[in-house]
């Protein structure tokens, strides 16, 4: 979700305020795939990176993440959607954690949609912890070194449960996948839009996915197989 801060300078205004209108956007996501039946939908929100910026919008990033969680809980629960986190949350404010762990909490059994977040997020952090968790294990005796496969890697990561992405949307012109679901992107579809974060709207979505469905996906196979297979 890129170019809040760019949509603010563009218009005179502190970053913060673009960050704002980037939460204006993600509701109306999130209403737009809950009514076209996506199951799931993971929301890059917060890199690890994103710590090295200047200290207020940090700050202001997280009181604006936590306020985000706490108004929008009811309307989770009331539209069946459950939330999922993925990343270092360690990290995070401890009053942030506690409305994350009590928003995911209460919605644990949701099913309509799963609303995954990318909090403090990295994905070479990510495949390092699950590297050294799976070292330990092999130390400790629970787990021969033959037994890591890729089904067993992918259950050593954040995303363990869920389904790899099949299609992944980059705004703001960048053109690059900035250190996210690297494992998990394998075979993932690339759409890259100019347009800032803050102006997607559900047109432009319906614009990716109908881009994503015109694709032919081979999946390292031929395109007869592929054709044979589906």
């Amino acid at each position: 979700m890129d170019g809040n801060g760019r949509w603010a300078e563009q218009r005179q205004m502190p970053r913060i305020f673009g960050h704002r209108q980037g939460v204006e956007t993600v509701r109306a996501v999130v209403k737009e795939c809950r009514a076209l039946g996506i199951p799931h939908l993971t929301l890059y929100a917060f890199s690890s990176e994103n710590w090295g910026r200047p200290a207020a919008e940090v700050a202001a990033l997280m009181e604006l993440l936590g306020l985000f969680l706490a108004q929008e809980l009811e309307t989770l629960i009331a539209e069946d959607i459950r939330l999922r986190v993925i990343g270092n949350t360690a990290l995070l404010p401890a009053e942030v954690r506690q409305v994350l762990d009590d928003t995911i909490a209460r919605t644990a059994c949701n099913s309509r949609l799963v609303l995954t977040l990318a909090l403090s997020y990295g994905a070479r952090d990510e495949i390092l912890r699950a590297t050294r968790q799976l070292a330990a294990e092999v130390e400790q005796g629970k787990l021969a070194t033959a037994e890591i496969d890729e089904r067993r890697f992918s259950e050593a990561l954040d995303t363990a449960g869920l389904p790899d992405p099949d299609l992944l949307i980059r705004t703001s012109g960048e053109m690059r996948i900035s250190n996210f679901l690297l494992w998990q992107l394998a075979y993932a579809e690339l759409y890259f839009t100019d347009v800032l974060w803050p102006d997607f709207t559900a047109d432009q979505l319906h614009l990716a996915l109908k881009d994503f469905a015109a694709r032919q996906r081979r999946f390292g196979l031929t395109a007869q197989q592929s054709d044979s297979a589906s």
